[in-house]
């Protein structure tokens, strides 16, 4: 039997470090902690080894189809495919940035959309059957979702939305909110919000596709993690980074032959029905 495997993305500190620690713990098989950064992410590894875990490393940029590829083709050839993916990767601007919002926009929506997409086509074709995948999301994305016009609420929410068509409703967005007239047409003002619900959206369209799949039992999920004390939320979270790791690590773990969730949203453990407006 080859040896199970699980990869958290963008895993050197705050809610992705707390994965990698509680895989550590729970997850019978090797964890991967990655970054973009090797020295962050080595001095990462090294603290968990303090803790008696050993997680190991594999240096990934998710905006990098190169480093993407490297790590694809080592999984390959190291363990013939691959178990567990938490797509956790992903930036945010601080509320206070000068950085003009279309700029906000198109480098958020590269990161932690397409960034995110980009490591499923690369590493989907390696998942064996029971294995889990977990996007980590925000009820930031649903929130967007809620301030959106009808019709474009209504696009985001049909269960015919194929990924194409996501795609270029996140392509239009970014190129809106260049034009400045991204809110008269019907988007909310929040690019963070943006990727997210784009990730949401893409995960029901990831389990709809993994219905004609011949791999049995692949679970995929998006999550909330909650209002966390990391970096990315200047530390003004209420939830410790453990503590954030909890849902995520749930959906990771789902035990074999569970039916659902598959698609969802969760947040606490419990499926959010953010197709209601």
């Amino acid at each position: 039997m080859p040896k199970t495997v699980a990869v958290v993305t963008g895993s050197n500190k705050g809610i992705g470090f707390a994965i990698v620690r509680a895989l550590c713990k729970n997850f019978d098989g090797d964890v991967y902690l990655t970054a973009r950064d090797e020295g962050r992410g080595q001095q990462a590894v090294q603290d968990l080894e303090k803790e008696n875990l050993h997680p190991k490393f594999h240096q990934l940029d998710i905006n990098s189809k190169e480093s993407i590829g490297k790590l694809k083709e080592f999984l390959e050839k190291n363990y013939g495919g691959l178990d567990i993916l938490v797509n956790n990767a992903a930036i945010a601007y601080k509320a206070n940035s000068t950085a003009p919002f279309a700029e906000q926009a198109d480098v958020s929506m590269r990161c932690n959309f397409f960034g995110t997409l980009d490591v499923c086509h690369a590493l989907f074709p390696l998942l064996r059957p029971h294995s889990r995948v977990v996007n980590v999301a925000s009820r930031g994305g649903i929130a967007s979702f809620k301030k959106l016009s009808q019709q474009l609420a209504e696009q985001f929410q049909s269960d015919s939305l194929t990924e194409s068509q996501l795609i270029g409703l996140m392509n239009r967005f970014v190129s809106d909110t260049k034009a400045g007239d991204h809110q008269a047409k019907g988007w909310a003002n929040s690019a963070y919000g943006a990727t997210k619900l784009g990730v949401i959206a893409l995960t029901a369209i990831q389990a709809r596709a993994l219905k004609d799949d011949p791999r049995e039992d692949t679970l995929i999920n998006a999550c909330c993690p909650g209002y966390v004390d990391t970096d990315m939320s200047s530390h003004k979270g209420t939830k410790t980074p453990d503590e954030g790791a909890i849902t995520p690590v749930y959906l990771a773990l789902l035990p074999p032959n569970t039916t659902a969730p598959q698609g969802e949203m969760v947040a606490e453990k419990e499926i959010l029905k953010w197709k209601t407006r």
